[in-house]
């Protein structure tokens, strides 16, 4: 089985066996994991930050977001939660509790304002959540296949569906409040595959267009798209594929993908108007165990390791990995 189709296929027990023997166990209980014994960046204090940390057993994380606090966000797979934990310390606890099996947390962001932009997997739902108060604010359905990550812009939160052709963006008030959700339908040069198609979502540079993982087209491509026609081209990056790529985040012009199956992090160097990148570094590390999504503190990248390569059990581990940036 090609490792698209292995990831595809750990995702879609979601809704089966594993959902159920994980989603009463984590959801709620505001267990606090201790911290892993590396250390590493040190705090304003002169501490010692952790370079790892556990994340509660049975949890099956995927998506990371951080903020402008130190904290990290983190989304279950098996029943929603989200899960906050402390970059200075590595403990944390649930501050999201999840609607439950079948309705998973995918990719995830935090806006300034402390809103949570949550994807929902093979519910189809796009949610939104307070992450001070907790409450689940929205639930919209897309009616879509496979709901995976998200990325805010101005105006805006656009979110990628694995199965479809398709983009959905959920319009924002000026204040940042949801409003109500569009379905963009992808063209040009996007290639759609029956397994997993899309999977990470960013900015340009500049700002002007999005840039999607497509997994399938030519062996694995990234995707800039017109956010107001959904016209796609593919970047190009020369003989760089993504055949894995998951997650994207970019800072300044760097932009690192998540090659999951491969445990690597692409990176390139990407111009202005995002049509053009190169290949500068790969980072891998021995602690990685399939990362899946990235997010920045300080010189540090964090991952989850979604482990897609094991049968989730009641006392699965899992953990979360920081890696200097390039």
């Amino acid at each position: 089985m090609a490792s698209t189709e292995r990831s595809s296929a750990r995702r879609r027990l979601l809704a089966a066996t594993a959902a159920l023997s994980c989603a009463a166990l984590v959801g709620g209980t505001g267990t606090a994991a201790h911290a892993a014994g590396t250390r590493g960046t040190r705090g304003t204090r002169g501490t010692a930050w952790p370079a790892g940390f556990p994340l509660p057993a049975c949890f099956q994380p995927e998506g990371i977001a951080i903020g402008a606090r130190p904290f990290a966000y983190f989304g279950s797979l098996a029943g929603g939660d989200v899960y906050r934990a402390s970059l200075a310390t590595g403990r944390g606890s649930v501050v999201v509790q999840g609607l439950g099996a079948g309705h998973p947390t995918v990719g995830l962001k935090i806006d300034p304002r402390g809103r949570l932009f949550l994807a929902g997997g093979d519910s189809g739902e796009i949610r939104t959540a307070d992450a001070r108060t907790g409450e689940t604010e929205q639930v919209y359905a897309t009616g879509g296949t496979f709901v995976n990550d998200v990325i805010l812009t101005p105006g805006a939160a656009w979110f990628t569906d694995s199965f479809a052709p398709q983009l959905y963006k959920l319009l924002l008030t000026r204040d940042g409040a949801p409003k109500s959700v569009e379905t963009v339908p992808l063209g040009g040069d996007w290639a759609q595959g029956d397994d997993f198609t899309a999977n990470g979502i960013e900015r340009t540079p500049d700002g002007s267009a999005l840039l999607v993982v497509n997994a399938f087209a030519d062996g694995g491509r990234l995707m800039r798209v017109d956010p107001r026609n959904g016209t796609a081209r593919a970047v190009d990056l020369g003989e760089a594929r993504l055949p894995n790529g998951d997650g994207l985040l970019l800072l300044g012009r760097t932009l690192y993908a998540v090659q999951q199956w491969q445990n690597a992090i692409d990176v390139f160097r990407l111009n202005a108007s995002g049509t053009h990148g190169t290949a500068v570094a790969r980072i891998t590390d021995p602690r990685f165990r399939i990362p899946t999504t990235v997010a920045a503190w300080g010189d540090r990248l964090y991952l989850p390791n979604a482990r897609f390569d094991v049968e989730p059990t009641p006392d699965t581990e899992y953990d979360v990995v920081a890696v200097d940036r390039v």
